[in-house]
């Protein structure tokens, strides 16, 4: 489906440049994570970046990054109080940011599209679920399609 609103091409590099700059920033709270494990101030601004690069994405109707984000902030936001956020559970969200950096720079600049199917978000989030908690998580994310399966055994 190709992107319709007027003037949105134009506002498509300025998102970018802010999606990057918003990733490099999660990046950064990640890094404190890996340094000082469960750091609420960290936790609490990667989640905030997450929100806002979702938000971002989805005035732009770039769906699949929006899902995506929205995803991961999910995820996150349901576990962090509850777990403890381990080396690997810690790989996983930076599985997850990697493949955010990479998907958007393949995003088309002139149809907003990104041609690929969403197989590997889903199998990053529920990852990340599972490392975050040992088992997934039951939420549900609306009109996403992240939901990881309550019925997933731990590798």
């Amino acid at each position: 489906m190709l992107n319709e609103r007027k003037n949105w091409n134009p506002r498509l590099p300025e998102f970018l440049v802010e999606a990057e700059t918003l990733l490099a920033r999660s990046e950064e709270c990640l890094v404190h994570l890996q340094l000082i494990r469960n750091d609420a101030d960290a936790v609490r601004c990667l989640l905030d970046t997450l929100q806002v690069l979702a938000n971002r994405a989805d005035v732009l109707a770039l769906g699949t990054v929006s899902r995506f984000a929205n995803g991961i902030h999910a995820v996150l936001s349901q576990a962090h109080r509850q777990v403890d956020l381990h080396a690997q559970a810690l790989d996983s969200l930076q599985a997850c940011l990697t493949l955010m950096a990479w998907q958007l720079e393949l995003v088309d600049l002139h149809t907003g599209e990104l041609g690929l199917d969403t197989e590997e978000q889903a199998a990053l989030l529920e990852r990340l679920t599972l490392d975050l908690n040992g088992v997934p998580l039951q939420f549900s994310v609306p009109a996403t399609g992240f939901a990881p399966p309550l019925q997933a055994k731990r590798a």
